[in-house]
């Protein structure tokens, strides 16, 4: 369970967004433009963190095996997968508060099983969400219609 909610939930909530788009039609196309340029600069960000500070994994200070189905050999500082789980969640939920609450409750799981996982420690983690939720909310007021017309 900690590996699929680890590696593949975070998949799971870009295929979700897709549905609730083109099946559902709950979700509008800015607001998926909006969700998926909030986690590119999301990973942007914490990528570019991770390369002029790079940090070791749980893993590789324990000497334990990660939980993930590919084992990350990038830094730890900050969570990649949290900064984007909740940029995508934080877009969301500003558009549709129900299923932006169960975006949010998906996004900490994804946190809290990266850390099961031993691929990050928890303040990877909080940093990463913050990071996500910050860059959710400063290009949420952009408006993409002209580039969906």
């Amino acid at each position: 369970m900690v590996t699929f909610l680890a590696s593949v939930l975070i998949w799971l909530m870009f295929f979700g967004l897709i549905i609730l788009w083109v099946i559902d039609g709950k979700i509008k196309k800015e607001t998926v433009v909006h969700a998926l340029f909030a986690c590119l600069v999301a990973y942007a960000i914490t990528e570019l963190i991770k390369t002029f500070f790079p940090t070791i994994r749980p893993f590789q200070s324990d000497g334990g095996n990660p939980l993930t189905l590919t084992i990350p050999n990038d830094g730890t500082f900050p969570s990649s997968h949290s900064a984007v789980a909740f940029a995508l969640s934080v877009t969301i939920i500003k558009h549709d508060k129900k299923i932006g609450v169960l975006y949010l409750v998906m996004a900490g799981l994804v946190g809290i099983a990266r850390i099961m996982a031993h691929v990050h420690y928890p303040l990877d983690i909080m940093v990463g969400a913050v990071i996500g939720t910050a860059i959710s909310l400063l290009t949420s007021s952009k408006h993409f219609v002209r580039l969906l017309k």
